[in-house]
């Protein structure tokens, strides 16, 4: 489980941007997060895993059930641990465009290897076969050698994906996951985080534009509005609860 309480951030003018958001996520919960363009949901998200520090909270990560890491005050021995155990999806998928699908895939597996064969980008055949098994989830194993800047925008998204699985977090967060896809395609990788979610009993966590993928896919919504959380309910948004987030 994650557990975030009272988590605040300014930007470096001042503006308190996020302003004592609370909530916990539990294992196989898929919660998009919505709100206008510049409330910060892609700051609280990125204070979730310390590519941004929040300036106070905390932000608790519960793993096996006896593990407690405040990632908000935690050191870089900390961390390391911390960010095997949770994966990030970016918008602009984040691959490295000249090697292979599958080489992209592997790098999902980096924090679980030992630091020279990290260097040395180094992995053995069980690595290369859950990597292969990844890739068959989400549908483009037959493009796992291809490289990866010679893809879809919806196909490098799955490729993001099935390197997050590679990972083996218990948190997946996904920063606008579909923003640049069309419509059809962007369905299908909603369907794939879902998926994964589910079977994978993970902590999902997404930042979303659009209110009907959430009503479709989530399982809950939160969101945000002048820096505070102003709903944390059901996916099943009505038309009262959309005008409430975005007028």
């Amino acid at each position: 489980m994650l557990t975030i309480g009272n988590l605040s951030k300014t930007l470096p003018d001042g503006k308190l941007l996020l302003k004592g958001i609370s909530f916990n996520v539990a294992e196989g919960e898929f919660v998009g997060i919505l709100g206008l363009s510049g409330v910060g949901k892609t700051i609280l998200i990125r204070c979730l895993n310390r590519l941004t520090t929040p300036d106070a909270g905390e932000i608790i990560l519960h793993s096996n059930g006896h593990i407690h890491f405040d990632i908000g005050r935690s050191k870089a021995r900390e961390l390391r641990e911390i960010r095997r155990n949770i994966a990030m999806i970016f918008q602009g998928f984040n691959l490295v465009g000249r090697l292979s699908v599958l080489e992209n895939v592997l790098i999902g597996g980096l924090g679980r290897v030992g630091v020279f064969r990290s260097i040395a980008g180094s992995f053995n055949r069980e690595e290369t076969r859950l990597a292969l098994a990844a890739l068959s989830r989400v549908g483009i194993k037959d493009l796992s050698y291809r490289r990866a800047e010679t893809l879809s925008g919806g196909e490098q998204q799955r490729a993001a994906i099935a390197k997050a699985i590679v990972q083996q977090s218990r948190v997946l967060l996904a920063d606008e996951p579909v923003a640049n896809l069309d419509p059809r395609t962007a369905v299908e990788v909603m369907n794939y985080l879902r998926e994964i979610t589910l079977e994978d009993n993970l902590c999902t966590l997404a930042v979303l534009h659009q209110p009907e993928l959430a009503r479709q896919f989530c399982t809950r919504v939160i969101a945000i509005r002048d820096g505070m959380m102003i709903y944390d309910d059901s996916a099943e948004l009505t038309n009262e609860d959309i005008s409430r987030i975005y007028s």
